[in-house]
């Protein structure tokens, strides 16, 4: 009786310390910091290439995505695009942390292509249309009255 009781408990103990054990998926993310980074629109992405173009001020960043995860046309990214290497970006507009290997910085547009067509050779030929990204100064400030 005295086994049956004893193993009772510590199996009773082992569970509740395995099952109190979580891992916190949730992850801070301090926009303020990548709010103050460079900024660049997103604009080339495929899903059939890992690679995406990003537009900065001073012309196209080629990045490769790592992880899996590629931000759509359109999506406002911040980091740091001057420098080659792997680095993490942030994506204002979903909100998630982005990990890429920067391979080409400060392309032209005809640059930006001809690019492409040598990381993702599957489209060689076919034109490519990197999307517009809108203007710094479209948006208008509306004050207070």
């Amino acid at each position: 009786m005295k086994k049956v009781f004893t193993l009772s408990v510590i199996a009773l103990v082992t569970a509740t310390l395995f099952t109190s054990c979580y891992k916190n998926s949730s992850v801070y993310i301090d926009e303020s910091y990548w709010l103050s980074q460079e900024r660049g629109d997103v604009v080339y992405s495929d899903n059939n290439c890992s690679y995406f173009v990003v537009e900065t001020n001073y012309g196209y960043t080629i990045i490769r995505s790592l992880g899996g995860y590629r931000p759509f046309e359109g999506s406002m990214i911040y980091g740091h695009f001057g420098n080659y290497g792997v680095k993490d970006f942030y994506n204002s507009s979903s909100g998630r942390i982005i990990t890429g290997d920067v391979v080409e910085v400060d392309l032209s547009y005809s640059d930006a292509q001809y690019s492409l067509d040598y990381y993702c050779p599957y489209a060689k030929g076919q034109e490519r249309h990197l999307i517009k990204a809108p203007a710094a100064g479209s948006v208008k400030a509306v004050r207070p009255k």
